[in-house]
């Protein structure tokens, strides 16, 4: 396969946007990427996903300076991004979503952080909310965590809730993910762990990515000093029952995946507890949409479970001191709000 990267004509990093039929969002952040992507730090390629809107042609005549890559056809989210970081293989690769506007200066701190750090396999970092720029944004704020249970959260974000950011997270440090809106990983590592897995579609996707790298050994880490202006949620709101399906079933997913055998079952014995609560409260407040949607979660991951090996992980990250939170209690019994209550 011919790769793009060239050592001799090429800075060392790639920031790759996949697009499908997304020709208003590459009209309205595209340029702002430009602008604040110096040519000298890195080279900007958009993979297409087989688009069928005017993306292409406006590429081609407002855009002449980003590379593209044309797929024949939509091979989702995850897969889309499998294949660009197999075709370009430059050293360092950042997956920007393509509704995403990165500040100033945002590239050198991030790989000023990979090189100073060679146990880091990927970064992520500070994500505003672009329509409240004040406000941490919710794919990821400032860096991820997970509890005990298998339920995400940030530093800036504690499910639903989002702080606003007055610099009180600005210490770079070691996190569970990084979020997928602007993760910037070592393109080797990443191939290496197989890349983010087509199965999930959509949704923690990165996060079971992020696991996967730690199981090889490696960290994971947010550097605040870069910013970033996420969108987010333009393709499912909050409330729609196809992202609680894709939610409950992709963490079931990633528990059986990445937890030891000797602690698989009782682990998702507790998931299944929970989200039968989740359940009872979706019945109780007559949004049957959502229930539904969990009852299908777990239909479909008792089938899709098939399709993995057994786990080859021996070393349970949950009980890591970072993983020992239960954030249902802290966020609906405690009511902690903030990261920092926690």
């Amino acid at each position: 396969m011919n790769h793009l990267f060239n050592p001799d004509n090429c800075p060392r990093v790639a920031v790759i946007i996949l697009n499908w039929n997304g020709a208003k969002l590459l009209r309205e952040y595209l340029p702002e990427v430009i602008a604040n992507t110096p040519a000298n730090l890195a080279r900007i390629i958009v993979a297409d996903n087989g688009s069928t809107d005017e993306s292409l042609s406006l590429l081609a005549r407002e855009f002449p300076s980003v590379e593209v890559i044309q797929f024949p056809e939509n091979y989702g989210f995850a897969e889309g991004y499998n294949r660009a970081l197999d075709s370009t293989r430059y050293p360092i690769t950042v997956l920007l979503n393509s509704d995403a506007a990165p500040a100033p200066g945002w590239i050198t701190p991030l790989t000023d952080y990979l090189d100073a750090h060679p146990e880091v396999a990927a970064v992520q970092p500070k994500l505003r909310a672009r329509l409240q720029p004040h406000m941490f944004e919710y794919a990821g704020a400032a860096g991820g965590f997970i509890d005990r249970n298998g339920y995400p959260y940030c530093r800036g974000r504690i499910f639903d809730v989002c702080e606003p950011d007055n610099g009180q997270y600005d210490t770079p440090c070691q996190i569970f993910w990084a979020s997928g809106a602007a993760l910037t990983v070592r393109t080797d590592l990443y191939l290496a762990c197989g890349g983010l897995d087509p199965k999930f579609f959509a949704h923690m996707e990165e996060i079971d990515l992020c696991w996967r790298i730690q199981l090889q050994g490696h960290t994971i880490a947010a550097v605040p000093q870069s910013v970033v202006y996420h969108l987010g949620g333009g393709s499912l709101p909050a409330s729609n029952p196809r992202k609680t399906y894709l939610n409950f079933r992709n963490n079931l997913l990633m528990l059986h995946k990445n937890l030891p055998a000797a602690d698989r079952t009782a682990t998702l014995l507790r998931r299944r507890l929970l989200d039968t609560i989740a359940w009872a409260k979706f019945i109780l407040t007559f949004d049957f949409a959502n229930a539904a949607a969990i009852w299908r979660a777990h239909r479909d991951f008792a089938r899709m479970r098939r399709d993995y090996p057994d786990a080859p992980a021996t070393i349970n990250l949950l009980r890591r001191p970072d993983c020992r939170q239960n954030i249902l209690l802290s966020r609906y019994l405690h009511r902690r709000t903030r990261f920092s209550q926690l």
